[in-house]
């Protein structure tokens, strides 16, 4: 089954320490792509970008080795990976002698596509700090908007609104409320949102209170920025629309899904809270 309630998620697991492709658990994307009305045919293109900060093996004569791991998984893969399953399979090659970084890079790149069932881009980097610069995200702030907030959840599109009288705008709309929580285990995901559109002027106001919506709501990461982009498109109609999350890391890895209404190749910014 693959199911996320027969993931490793939640049990009690034995860290193996050896190189094994088998503990990756993909996870089809149709199922939760049906419940917001997404077919077959995607009405967006985007990728979902991780990156690994726990990432070890051994050279041929047995000394630790270290790197940072940018992997690219495209959203039109049939399959997620669940990633305490793939914080496992990342482990297993703590005590594995590896003949150097290309040819784990291969390995990674030929795992991880079987996984999910479409090529996986694979970047491995030196530990450099600044290679990883720390960033704010752009765009204008929707946090100091004064809500009000009495209930959450479940994400209630019924929030956004634009003003389809007022002339097209292009603006980026950046939040760091984003909240959800993992379905199987129930623990919290933080996250920051950038929402860049040109179209009818949504309200800030309603957009900040749909994000905050998500406060109490169990799906994963790449579900909730699916949501999100699709409930933009149905009820703003903008015409264009791209959607990156920066969530923090758990377990030595963050998941940053982007959905755009056009092919783009975002960027991977750190954000403070990464």
């Amino acid at each position: 089954m693959s199911t996320p309630e027969h993931s490793p998620l939640g049990k009690d697991t034995v860290y193996a320490d050896r190189y094994d492709p088998s503990l990756l658990f993909p996870i089809p994307r149709a199922d939760k792509r049906a419940e917001i009305g997404v077919a077959e045919a995607l009405p967006f293109h985007g990728v979902d970008i991780w990156n690994a900060y726990e990432l070890s093996w051994l050279d041929p004569r047995g000394k630790p080795q270290v790197a940072l791991a940018e992997f690219r998984v495209p959203a039109a893969s049939p399959y997620i990976i669940e990633s305490k399953s793939f914080k496992l399979y990342l482990n297993g090659f703590a005590q594995e002698s590896i003949a150097d970084i290309d040819a784990l890079a291969e390995t990674l790149r030929h795992d991880l596509s079987a996984a999910a069932g479409a090529v996986v881009g694979v970047e491995l980097s030196p530990l450099r700090a600044a290679a990883l610069p720390v960033v704010e995200l752009d765009g204008e702030l929707l946090d100091e908007q004064d809500i009000a907030v009495d209930s959450y959840g479940p994400p209630d599109a019924d929030f956004l609104q634009a003003d389809t009288t007022a002339t097209a705008v292009e603006e980026t709309l950046v939040s760091h409320l984003l909240r959800s929580n993992c379905p199987v285990t129930g623990q919290p995901d933080w996250g920051s949102v950038q929402i860049a559109y040109r179209g009818a002027p949504i309200d800030h106001a309603g957009l900040l209170r749909y994000l905050v919506s998500f406060r109490t709501h169990n799906e994963f990461h790449e579900q909730c920025v699916e949501r999100i982009f699709v409930d933009l498109t149905r009820r703003c109609a903008p015409l264009q629309l791209r959607v990156h999350a920066r969530y923090t890391r758990r377990g030595g890895l963050d998941i940053n899904p982007f959905r755009s209404s056009t092919p783009a190749t975002p960027g991977n910014p750190r954000t403070v809270r990464q």
